[in-house]
């Protein structure tokens, strides 16, 4: 095959329209599989890049494979053909391109760099990091391959290694705008918000029109609790990208966070347009109208929610209880077993099962769920007590008194459960533990003794009473 002049050579100044980078294509294929190559290296060595730059990575593989035929040994042509194949998500054959470029050329720091995120993409995190620590001793001053590392600790979770590394970088160079954008998420992450705030705050400085450095710093704004600065964040990412979803959606939670209910309602609206898939935005519309009590509206939400997702174990749970608050109660069981059914481990869902279950006459079945939601949250003191008021109405004292024990050891100075003990110990004719229930429940609330003397007059004015009490 020569490698010399032909038809197709002479191609100075190469720049081709991507509008036409069909007719390139085919014409490159043409000299390629003509055999004369030489002149036109460059001119198929830029159509490769261009095919890259748009993603058209297996024409770009097909072209640089052929090169490969002819060029066996060009460690720019196995670099690029790891680029291409890690484009196409084919990380394993990509390494091997790397690896082939760095047998050709050991020190080529740019295929290092490349080699080592396909090998983190693998999960090779340690040989990913090796790679990058080689860049170092090649070029100690190599801030891409320090920046690398650190973004290496940030997605292994180890933010304090991260930011060291990062540190290092701005440390160099304090223009590096991307190791503060990460710096940002780090110090977010760690708690750090001032930090934060001060690393989102440089890195807009660097690059004032960035969305999502706007974004990010909404976010550490609104966990401030400076809802109106977070809110001015989200703005002006939204008008920078009109349609960022995740900024209209965001600025709704920290509109009603603030009460302005209405404004929430547009963003999450705008969200929801902008993403048909978004089913969060949907359910938070639906939380809105329940909290503004237009139940019906609130439920035709949660409905919508549930169609865009049939497993919505929230949506569900609350559509329940608005089903439960306009007297829907079949309805509203329905939604309950739903919830339970998608999160076993739900204490809420168990809960408001039981509750309802309760109203509905149906309380042999109410105690079953008392007890699954006692049993997922065993200090959980609502449960216990209403787990205890119901043993308590069936007369089943002894559990009832297990259950105000339970509520007790939640909070040592209940004076309505040690009335509640008081009172099933006197049904048990267990007197002495009742009158020291009685006296506990005096001493913590001294209120109680006027509804005992109601519920009691004839023990209240018994002599025997008042003594065992402490009066006489």
């Amino acid at each position: 095959m020569s490698l010399f002049d032909s038809e197709f050579s002479n191609d100075d100044d190469f720049d081709l329209p991507e509008e036409n980078i069909e007719e390139e294509l085919a014409s490159c294929k043409r000299i390629l599989d003509s055999g004369y190559v030489f002149d036109s290296v460059e001119r198929i060595e830029e159509l490769i890049q261009m095919c890259i730059d748009i993603d058209r990575y297996e024409d770009a593989l097909y072209l640089i494979e052929k090169l490969l035929e002819i060029f066996p040994y060009n460690s720019e042509y196995w670099l690029k053909k790891g680029i291409v194949l890690n484009g196409l998500f084919r990380f394993s054959e990509a390494l091997l391109s790397y690896e082939q470029s760095l047998s050709l050329n050991p020190n080529d720091i740019e295929a290092l760099i490349d080699k080592s995120a396909t090998e983190e993409n693998l999960g090779l995190y340690e040989h990913s990091k090796e790679s990058l620590e080689k860049v170092l001793q090649l070029d100690p001053e190599n801030d891409d391959a320090m920046f690398s590392i650190g973004l290496l600790y940030q997605r292994r979770a180890d933010l304090n290694k991260a930011i060291e590394y990062f540190e290092k970088v701005v440390n160099r160079d304090a223009e590096y705008s991307d190791v503060y954008y990460e710096l940002g998420f780090c110090y977010e992450n760690s708690g750090q918000l001032d930090k934060a705030l001060e690393s989102y705050d440089k890195f807009l400085e660097l690059d004032p029109y960035n969305p999502n450095g706007w974004y990010n710093r909404g976010i550490v704004l609104v966990k401030m609790n400076k809802l109106e600065q977070g809110i001015n964040s989200y703005e002006l990412a939204i008008s920078i990208r009109e349609n960022f979803s995740s900024a209209w959606f965001n600025k709704g939670n920290a509109l009603a966070d603030l009460g302005r209910l209405h404004e929430a309602i547009v963003c999450f609206k705008k969200s929801f347009e902008l993403d048909k898939e978004d089913e969060a935005s949907v359910y938070n519309i639906a939380n809105i109208y329940e909290e503004l009590d237009d139940l019906p509206t609130a439920i035709k939400y949660y409905t919508e929610s549930i169609k865009l997702n049939d497993e919505y174990y929230d949506a569900y749970l609350s559509r329940g209880f608005c089903y439960d608050s306009m007297g829907k109660y079949q309805l509203a069981l329905r939604d309950f077993n739903k919830a339970i059914s998608l999160s076993q481990d739900s204490a809420e869902a168990w809960y408001a099962k039981a509750d309802l279950e309760y109203s509905l006459g149906q309380v042999n079945d109410s105690i079953l769920s008392y007890k699954e939601a006692a049993r997922i949250e065993p200090d959980n003191y609502e449960v216990w007590f209403n787990l205890a008021e119901t043993f308590f109405e069936l007369g089943e004292w002894l559990d009832a008194l297990r259950a105000f024990d339970e509520c007790i050891r939640i909070n040592p100075k209940d004076a309505t459960s040690f009335y509640g003990k008081a009172k099933a110990n006197f049904v048990l004719s267990r007197t002495q533990e009742a009158i020291e229930c009685l006296k506990s429940a005096f001493a913590f609330d001294p209120s109680i003794r006027m509804e005992f003397e109601k519920e009691y007059p004839d023990i209240k004015s018994s002599k025997l009473f008042k003594k065992l009490i402490g009066e006489i």
